[in-house]
């Protein structure tokens, strides 16, 4: 179905080919699973299989792609189309009418089918991906997760031989990315699609894939089974981190298959003792909101919601897509709508509502990265932006340089900011808001598109801004983060708050929002691989 035949792009002034002499077989009915750091050419194969490479992004390709029986070089996008469907990173900016139905419908009208097939296919999709409550909304209303949804949904309708997409679960909650999974797989199963899926979160995905691609970095291409493939990498989920401490063999790919082997591995951390229990949280919080409501039209988005956000903590908001947590972070910051209720931050000049301040005076009390963080990039290089950043905190020159190499390190200093990928995007972003240092940092959705090593980085610096005293929020449909990284976990829903306890509380009381840890190693109080390190090399008591 897809032939790669020692293909290599280059493109110019960016140094090394994304991909060197890739030679590759995708036979029809099966999905290949895509995975790779930020910015090792992921996203350039999968254009490349529907000609976005070189016919659009530019560069050169040397080789042969060839999709089932035309090469791509002779077969632009347009003449692709009936054949390949392709879904990328940012829904947004792929869509070109005004609702939802119409949007399902367009690419069909291009393919010339009757008006009677396309009204069933449209009610299909609205079924298979759940989203026929939306069939009216204006796609620039909805939330990032029902754009990712509706963007699936307008391919699918064109029934496709081949499906690529590019992070299609990084902006869905946990239970909508398996509803869109279970889709994607019945399409495999049941009509012989052939999928080709680019994900960071390889946790969600790993179980369904019949193949693993996985890029290194050295434009090379590793290519074989997802268990063999993922036993000589370090970039794995937490199942594989969790089978390599327990000495499975082979590494268990599904909750199911490690639960199978992990009645050992409970009784020795019985023995073990449970994890610490977190610090208790300063008494004073520094960030007071009462009563926020923010509404749309036809719709109440935050309910009444009351929130403290306490010094040196780390709170993650949750709750399934449309629940309100967008929006909840934007009427704290203050340049969001609020129709009610007060917000209070309590900074170096005392404390105020963000709302009632300048932007800048605002910024250093209340910092947000939004859930599309190119929309805060206006310069024309990763180091005019960066450079713009310390000016604008007054901090020393270079700090925001050395926030990004945190997250994404090696990123080149005179490349446009739109030029880069969505999760190096998104690093620049954070870094820019970070540098600021406010007494509180909202961070929506912050590790979309970033891999397992960039969230390290990443929780590593939320980590010491907590220690330095500052206040976090993170929206986030990440459990494996909120694992890791919270203090205390708010669940919303309907834009009220629903669940708000410890992290350890709240995730264990959950199926939907569990960790593949805690789900192993359930009914036991693990969330994290590092936790369940720490206990079994933790000494024994003395003799």
């Amino acid at each position: 179905m897809i032939d790669f035949d020692r293909v290599t792009v280059h493109y110019a002034d960016h140094g090394e080919p994304p991909l060197r002499d890739v030679t590759l077989h995708i036979p029809e009915g099966e999905l290949c699973l895509v995975a790779g750091r930020t910015g090792t050419g992921k996203s350039t194969l999968l254009r490349a299989i529907n000609g976005l490479v070189p016919h659009f992004t530019g560069g050169t390709l040397h080789g042969t792609v060839t999709v089932h029986g035309r090469d791509t070089r002779s077969h632009p996008p347009r003449d692709l189309a009936d054949v390949v469907g392709i879904v990328g990173q940012d829904p947004l900016a792929g869509f070109v009418t005004d609702t939802v139905e119409e949007e399902l419908a367009y690419g069909m009208e291009q393919l010339a089918l009757t008006p009677a097939t396309m009204r069933k296919r449209v009610e299909e999709t609205l079924d298979l991906l759940g989203i026929a409550d939306l069939r009216a909304r204006p796609l620039r209303t909805l939330s990032g997760g029902q754009q990712q949804r509706v963007a699936i949904g307008a391919v699918l309708t064109n029934h496709p031989q081949v499906l690529v997409l590019d992070e299609p679960t990084s902006a869905l909650d946990p239970t909508a990315a398996e509803d869109v999974l279970a889709a994607v797989t019945r399409l495999v199963h049941d009509l012989g699609v052939t999928v080709v899926v680019a994900e960071h979160r390889l946790e969600r995905v790993v179980q369904y894939a019949d193949r693993l691609l996985y890029l290194p970095g050295d434009g090379t291409v590793v290519d074989g089974e997802p268990a063999a493939v993922l036993t000589d990498i370090d970039l794995v989920p937490p199942l594989i981190e969790l089978g390599r401490v327990a000495g499975w063999t082979p590494v268990p790919l599904s909750v199911r298959d490690a639960r199978r082997r992990a009645a050992d591995l409970r009784q020795r951390l019985t023995s073990a003792g449970p994890p610490p229990p977190r610090p208790a949280p300063d008494a004073v919080p520094v960030l007071t909101a009462r009563k926020i409501v923010v509404r749309y039209p036809g719709t109440v988005a935050v309910a009444g919601v009351d929130l403290d956000v306490h010094p040196g903590r780390v709170v993650a908001v949750m709750g399934r897509n449309g629940s309100g947590k967008s929006s909840l972070l934007w009427a704290l910051q203050g340049s969001g709508p609020r129709q009610g209720g007060t917000v209070t931050v309590t900074g170096p000049d005392g404390t105020a509502d963000p709302a009632s301040l300048s932007a800048t005076r605002a910024r250093r009390l209340v910092g947000l990265v939004p859930q599309s963080p190119a929309d805060l990039l206006y310069l024309e290089t990763v180091s005019a932006e960066c450079g713009q950043a310390d000016r604008e905190a007054e901090a020393p020159a270079g700090t925001c340089r050395a926030m990004l190499d945190h997250l994404v390190p090696g990123l080149p200093a005179d490349h446009h900011p739109r030029d880069l990928s969505e999760g190096q995007r998104l690093a620049l972003v954070l870094a820019i808001q970070l540098t600021a240092a406010p007494s509180v940092i909202l961070l929506d959705e912050p590790t979309r598109g970033l891999d397992y090593h960039a969230k390290q980085q990443f929780a590593a610096i939320v980590q010491r801004l907590a220690a330095a005293g500052r206040a976090v929020v993170v929206a986030t449909h990440d459990v494996e983060l909120v694992a890791a990284l919270a203090d205390r976990v708010i669940v919303m829903a309907q834009g009220e708050i629903v669940a708000d306890g410890t992290t350890t509380e709240v995730m264990l009381s959950s199926p939907a929002f569990a960790p593949q840890v805690a789900k192993v190693l359930a009914p036991q109080p693990w969330l994290t691989v590092d936790q369940v390190t720490a206990a079994l090399t933790r000494p024994g008591p003395p003799a």
